[in-house]
């Protein structure tokens, strides 16, 4: 009958218990990736403990596709750090180098002035109209190791959305057909 008619044959059989215990098993591997994922957050001090390079800015010592670990601590931020930011007004964190510190002597605040590697100029362009430095919260983490390649995963699921849909259909499949 073939690959489809046997796949057709299979979830036609499946009694609802077995449907909610795969079910219930699904929810458990979800669950379980949350729970990773707070404790990674509340381990390393960042609201996104992992991040994937999006473009080309930080070549050549992260390539698009790497994923960077962060951290944050209280340490001050120093000029020569990796630092993973948001600025306002755009979704998208940013990981550049810090090339500047500026300590504000009235506050002792310390505000950085950041640059991609790969990049002519400073970043002064990216930041929100008028802002001349990060400020501590804009700042996600720091770069303390990275996974190269392994994020153009998340990159093509996000740049071609109909991959993420079959391998999510297909994840789906395998989960309903299972016969533990």
């Amino acid at each position: 009958m073939g690959l489809i008619g046997d796949t057709v044959d299979s979830i036609k059989s499946i009694q609802t218990r077995q449907l909610l215990n795969q079910a219930v098993s699904l929810g458990m591997v979800v669950t379980s990736a949350l729970i990773i994922w707070k404790a990674l957050m509340c381990i390393t001090g960042s609201e996104s403990p992992v991040v994937v390079v999006l473009s080309g800015s930080m070549e050549p010592g992260f390539k698009r596709g790497d994923i960077l670990f962060l951290h944050m601590s209280n340490d001050p931020i120093r000029a020569g750090e990796i630092v993973v930011f948001n600025v306002d007004g755009r979704e998208i964190p940013i990981v550049h180098r810090v090339i500047k510190v500026h300590e504000r002597q009235d506050s002792g605040e310390v505000d950085v002035l950041t640059k991609g590697d790969n990049n002519y100029g400073d970043d002064r362009l990216l930041y929100a109209q008028g802002q001349q430095w990060l400020h501590r919260h804009h700042i996600m983490g720091r770069a303390v190791g990275f996974l190269p390649y392994v994020g153009w995963v998340t990159i093509i699921m996000t740049e071609k959305p109909i991959i993420k849909y079959i391998l999510i259909g297909a994840l789906g499949l395998l989960v309903i057909t299972s016969k533990d």
